[in-house]
């Protein structure tokens, strides 16, 4: 979506820039998911942990397009973009990549050979490319490179891209962990350079001095057998037998298939008192009919004793780990063999040993009992202090804070040598570098950290981006084994040295780097030319909350060396611009609740810094927000924010930026595609109360068109977005004309919120998918519960999707979900989520009794009539499954079906938004086929739709349809 030219014409002082005409958005959103490989992803992701860093070459996109004049074409800014061929050829350069992209399952080869270049962020433009492009940059922005501010910078992406480019470049961030990122990053990588030598020494060092001190607490059953790590769980005493109960949930260790792989099995002692432990092989050793290991003693509702039988339900178990009444139990020992390789085996006594001489260390070693004796953080989400949690050294057994305290150590000791044999800038680049990969190994070695069966591994505790205790998790010897400290040291400088090559060239002068909350910015007013900012995504990621765990651990390794930004036992919640409804959980009332009290919080925060960022861009400066999500809400606080702060919002772009269906924030709030959105700063601003208010219904008619014609040239494009995603993108536009006509009132003058303009443009893009994908349908003829339940399908191809998503589908065809969800169960939650709900779930069981059926079940399959079609339909199938087809079409017959317009249509419509091959498309199916079909008098058969229904068996890009 390109400018809005009556936003340009109202201050024609504004030079306009690239992103405010047409882009590449093919080309780059392929680029985008080619780095989504996590097998080839760019170095600065291997360096430490972080979240929802965004691809390099939507990155370079917003960078490069909000400073380089509109003249730019796309071929030139593809070129410096480093997306083209390697061979220089007189081509369309966008259209070689889609090409690419159409034929990238018949390549030989890998994928660099079919495109004929590399990923792009292998590639730094050439000191000529710079050159050339400076020179243009200084003709436009009055003889000086403009500088790039990221005042949320996070992992580091847009200014690490930014100085590649050779920009004066600012960078700020709140959080302590990024900004240690950022150090390495902007700073040491480009004035110290490689420092491969000094990381292996010292790393060799660390892992030399640990691992001495580490012997007796992973004994070796024979010479060079090692163990790498052990497989844990926990075990509480039988309240009826005094046995051992194991809470483990499946007995894997290492799982190649169904039916192969390696696993403990476990059998009660002849005492009856404990349980034993041997490693098997499926199927050299037993067969899986013979022992399953899928079957734990641990299901969601309790655990089962293996002596007794009795059950100790759920609320016990969490009881007694809170109160610290159970063992941690090993039930499997992964071990180096001396030939090589690894290999498991049953836990011995010696393991155990080594175990309660940990447990007795913590107690009698002052520094150990002490390390980390820091109150956890207990956020809304938090599962972990339930169960007990409650200072950062319980995430941890006794083992594996042992087993940290010494790699602690060794980094302490070579810390004073470090710092006397370099210069100080050299030395904080070791210690700091080296700090990092001691917090990737602390990230696999905790008691949310889940042993990883499909490898036999160690799962990382980041990756939920949650604290849960795993009932299965791992003790690792990070001085031994494939994922131990050496391993770790190699990928983190491995990455910072390819880091180091891609800024040879680049001055760490012109980098500004702060730690700072954004609504209170180290920077003069009217100073900076192009803000770049990828904003904390309302409720998905609570940032804060999630780094504490490497936080704590990085403070202990840095805090001499960095004091400024370790200055507090935990990160800073209060500044945090997030929806943190854990920070409200004690003030909110029924006046108002924890989230509307946390959502008030994030939009006074997000405003505050777009104010602060106002007042440091120049005049005629711009800012572009990459903002990725689903909900209204965020997108409502951002646009008024925005707007309040005196931005005129100038141009919007989709980009396809993730792979579909994510699961790396919380909530699934997170969309697919990235919203380019550029806001300009005039160079004459009217205040608020200046502004002439319009009326919202001359806004609303144009706010449909443009979600309308937005949807239409998506879909029409050939980018690959999905479903939701086309209603995410046609946001943008939508914002534009709110943003022109704002303040928007009623005609009683109260103000309409930009909220309202975005259910409008969901429900009117939802009209269009409907146009696109159902066949001759007319939905709004149906009854609204039967509509929005077809419709939910259709956008989400899933039956399981956000909250916010489906509540405001619903209110733009006039349902409020909330009010329908007992009487027809047509939905129900999952984890926060709605989860439509199947025949199978809302069909009183035909064959029982009136007396003995559930009385959840809201659909009487014997009623004459039914005010939702939905009901009707699902009361057919129901009837078809348990009573066959004859009583089905008498059935039918009898409540004039084969008559009714409403009954068809919403038949027609199942079949082809429901997943083909789920149980609920075929019910829908067996209605639509033989005789049925024939007494219903149906114009269709399944057959029609099974192109459309084959694409429903897994999220669709609407590129494909295109």
């Amino acid at each position: 979506m390109s400018q809005n030219p009556e936003s340009q014409d109202s201050d024609s002082e504004l030079k306009r820039v690239a992103i405010e005409g047409n882009l590449p958005l093919k080309a780059v959103g392929i680029e985008n998911l080619k780095e989504a490989n996590p097998y080839f992803m760019p170095p600065h992701r291997y360096l430490h942990p972080w979240f929802a860093r965004r691809p390099t070459p939507a990155s370079r996109l917003a960078i490069l397009a909000s400073i380089l004049p509109p003249e730019v074409d796309a071929n030139t800014l593809l070129d410096w973009m480093q997306i083209k061929p390697r061979d220089e050829i007189d081509v369309d350069i966008e259209e070689y990549v889609a090409e690419k992209k159409r034929t990238e399952d018949d390549r030989d080869g890998n994928l660099e050979d079919h495109y004929g270049y590399p990923r792009p962020y292998t590639r730094t433009p050439t000191t000529d490319e710079k050159a050339e492009m400076h020179e243009l940059l200084r003709e436009h922005w009055d003889g000086e490179l403009p500088t790039v501010l990221d005042p949320t910078a996070g992992g580091g992406v847009i200014p690490f891209e930014s100085l590649r480019y050779g920009l004066p470049t600012a960078a700020n961030e709140l959080n302590p962990v990024p900004t240690v990122m950022l150090k390495v990053l902007l700073e040491y990588a480009p004035s110290v350079g490689s420092l491969q030598s000094e990381l292996n020494r010292w790393g060799d060092r660390i892992d030399e001095l640990a691992e001495e001190e580490l012997e007796p607490y992973f004994p070796s059953e024979g010479e060079r057998q090692t163990p790498s790590h052990y497989a844990c769980t926990y075990a509480v005493d039988c309240p009826e037998c005094g046995c051992d109960i194991p809470m483990a949930k499946k007995w894997w260790l290492q799982k190649r298939s169904s039916s192969k792989g390696v696993a403990a099995r476990p059998s009660v002692s002849e005492d009856g008192t404990e349980i034993e432990y041997e490693v098997v092989r499926l199927p050299d050793d037993v067969k899986k009919s013979e022992y399953n290991p899928q079957d734990g003693p641990h299901t969601r509702s309790g655990a089962e004793c293996l002596n007794c039988g009795i059950v100790m339900e759920s609320d016990a178990i969490q009881d007694r780990i809170r109160d610290s009444e159970f063992r941690y139990e090993i039930y499997g020992v992964k071990y180096e063999k001396s030939s090589g390789g690894t290999a498991w085996r049953a836990p011995t006594q010696a393991d155990y040993k080594a175990q309660s001489k940990a447990a007795d260390r913590i107690d009698t070693d002052f520094e150990l009992s002490t390390l980390l004796d820091v109150k956890r953080y207990i956020g809304d989400e938090d599962r972990a202090g339930p169960y007990g949690v409650t200072k950062w050294r319980d995430a941890f057994t006794p083992r594996q804070l042992v087993t940290q305290y010494e790699y602690l150590q060794a980094y302490k000791q070579c810390q004073e040598e470090i710092l006397n044999q370099y210069d100080e800038q050299k030395a904080e680049a070791v210690l700091t570098i080296l700090s990092l990969v001691a917090s990737k190994v602390i990230d696999r070695n905790t008691r949310f950290s889940p042993l990883d069966t499909s490898n036999g591994l160690l799962g990382d505790a980041l990756g939920g981006k949650h604290f849960t205790l795993q009932w299965a998790f791992v003790e690792n010897n990070p001085a031994a084994g494939n994922q131990d400290h050496q391993d770790h040291l190699d990928r983190v400088r491995d990455s910072y040295e390819e880091i180091a090559t891609y800024l040879e060239d680049e001055d760490a002068d012109d980098v500004q780097i702060s730690q700072r909350d954004a609504a209170d910015l180290p920077i003069d007013s009217d100073s900076i030319q192009s803000i770049i900012i990828d904003p904390p995504y309302y409720d998905s990621i609570i940032y804060s909350e999630m780094s504490d765990m490497s936080y704590v651990w990085l403070k202990e390794y840095l805090q001499d060396i960095h004091p400024e930004v370790f200055t507090d036992d935990l990160t800073d919640k209060s500044q945090e611009a997030v929806a943190n409804v854990a920070e409200y959980e004690e003030v909110a009332s029924d006046s108002k609740s924890k989230s509307e009290l946390a959502a008030e919080d994030y939009e006074n925060k997000m405003a505050e810094i777009f104010q602060e960022l106002y007042r440091v861009l120049e005049p005629g400066g711009v800012m572009t927000v990459m903002f990725t999500h689903k909900e209204s809400s965020a997108w409502d606080t951002l646009t008024k924010s925005l707007i309040r702060s005196g931005f005129t919002i100038t141009s919007t772009h989709p980009i396809t930026s993730e792979m579909p269906q994510r699961t790396d924030t919380r909530g699934g709030g997170s969309a697919d595609s990235t919203l380019l959105l550029t806001g300009r700063k005039p160079h004459d601003s009217k205040t608020e109360s200046e502004a002439v208010p319009t009326l919202w219904s001359d806004v609303r008619a144009e706010t449909r068109e443009v979600a309308k014609e937005a949807a239409r040239d998506l879909l029409d494009a050939g980018l690959s977005l999905t479903k939701t995603d086309v209603i995410i993108s046609a946001f943008g536009p939508t914002l534009q004309v709110y943003a022109d006509a704002y303040p928007v009132v009623d005609d009683q003058d109260n103000e309409i919120p930009p909220r309202r303009a975005l259910e409008e443009a969901r429900e009117a893009v939802t009209r269009v998918l409907v146009e696109e994908y159902l066949e001759g349908e007319r939905l709004d003829d149906l009854d609204d519960i039967t509509e929005w339940y077809i419709l939910s399908w259709l956008v989400h191809e899933s039956d399981t999707f956000h909250y916010d998503d489906g509540h405001q589908l619903g209110l733009g065809i006039g349902v409020d979900i909330d009010d329908i969800k007992r009487s027809t169960k047509i939905w129900g939650k999952k984890r926060g989520d709605i989860q439509l709900k199947t025949h199978e779930d809302r069909v009183q069981d035909i064959t029982l009794p009136p007396e003995e059926r559930s009385n959840r079940t809201p659909v009487d399959p014997e009623a004459l009539s039914y005010t939702i079609a939905l009901d009707a339909v699902h009361a057919a199938m129901h009837v078809y499954e348990k009573q066959g087809e004859d009583v089905a079409i008498d059935w039918l017959k009898e409540r004039n079906f084969d008559t009714d317009a409403g009954f068809k249509a919403t038949l027609k419509a199942l079949l082809q938004v429901l997943p083909q091959r789920s149980s609920e498309w075929e019910a829908a199916r067996d209605l639509a086929l033989g005789r049925t079909h024939d007494a219903l008098g149906l114009e269709f058969t399944p057959t029609d739709f099974t192109d459309v229904s084959e694409d429903r068996a897994e999220q669709t890009e609407l590129g494909d349809h295109a």
